[in-house]
């Protein structure tokens, strides 16, 4: 019987990790991926909007 509480934690782990990957693969895209995709281009706006050296201004050390 040890050979079976040897291998339940990695086959328990196993089921979790394909469930997960499961479920991140299957919520890629849909109704809410455009939405998702504003809001990182948001984001990514907002960033490098902020790095930009200011006209006139000192150079910033980046």
């Amino acid at each position: 019987m040890d050979y079976v509480s040897a291998l339940v934690p990695p086959v328990v782990m196993a089921v979790f990790f394909a469930a997960l990957v499961r479920v991140i693969v299957r919520t890629q895209g849909g109704a809410a991926k455009a939405k998702e995709d504003a809001a990182v281009d948001a984001a990514l706006a907002r960033t490098e909007s902020g790095r930009r050296a200011p006209v006139g201004g000192a150079p910033t050390d980046a």
